[in-house]
């Protein structure tokens, strides 16, 4: 049963994969919160839906409509987080409260040239290619328990140059100036390149902080999922409201 007051979680998935990433803080989460993973467009179930950062927004936004509990809390993960952000700024009644995980970068000037390379060499790749490299790797980071309906989803390849090439050089710091809500950056304390601008996206927020999942790495809902997990946990009982029935 969940706590009254307590914030719905939305949680949103990072570049290629799908809700499938998030089953480890979905088994930990549900009990104490309502909440749900989202596929956005071109990925998982939505995998023949064109990408846009709009329509991602309308994905998020149908989320925290269908758990009909108010705003919620949104957990983006790398392009997850860049789309949480834009559901910021396009729907903010919608938004009690905001982790970025993993995308605490800006998206602009030299910092975005090797993955606008990396997202034109991707189509290019043989998709069963790719798969078997990805699924190697996961299994060979993690245990099977944590990565494994990650694999059973699939991946989203097709629309990694859309998705992508919209949201490099889009995003910066001043992103954070639209966020009405409070925010919680959440990083692996190893992931150096998307915790490149962690300071400066704290700073140009007046409710953002910063933790760091020790010795994790950019996916570190995986590296370590029960502090990943605990640290949305704590974050969404901050954001919890009294409950004033008699």
């Amino acid at each position: 049963m969940t706590a009254v007051g307590v914030p719905p979680i939305v949680l949103v998935h990072g570049t290629r994969f799908s809700a499938g990433q998030w089953s480890p803080q979905l088994a930990a989460l549900r009990a104490d919160f309502p909440v749900t993973a989202v596929d956005l467009p071109g990925h998982g179930a939505r995998s023949a839906e064109p990408w846009s950062l709009a329509a991602a927004t309308e994905v998020i936004a149908s989320a925290v409509d269908s758990l009909d509990r108010g705003p919620a809390l949104v957990v983006g993960h790398s392009l997850g987080g860049y789309a949480a952000l834009e559901f910021a700024r396009r729907r903010p009644e919608l938004l009690r409260g905001l982790v970025l995980a993993g995308a605490s970068a800006s998206t602009r000037g030299a910092w975005a040239v090797p993955y606008r390379w990396a997202a034109g060499l991707v189509p290019r790749l043989p998709h069963d290619r790719l798969t078997r490299w990805n699924d190697r790797l996961l299994r060979r980071l993690y245990p099977s328990e944590v990565v494994e309906a990650t694999i059973r989803s699939g991946y989203a390849f097709h629309t990694v140059p859309a998705a992508w090439g919209e949201v490099l050089g889009r995003f910066d710091a001043g992103a954070m100036r639209r966020v009405a809500a409070p925010v919680l950056i959440l990083n692996g304390e190893r992931d150096t390149v998307f915790r490149s601008g962690e300071r400066d996206f704290a700073r140009a927020h007046p409710q953002a902080r910063i933790e760091l999942i020790p010795r994790a790495r950019h996916l570190a809902n995986f590296d370590d999922p029960a502090a990943f997990t605990d640290a949305v946990r704590r974050f969404a009982r901050q954001l919890a409201v009294p409950d004033l029935a008699p």
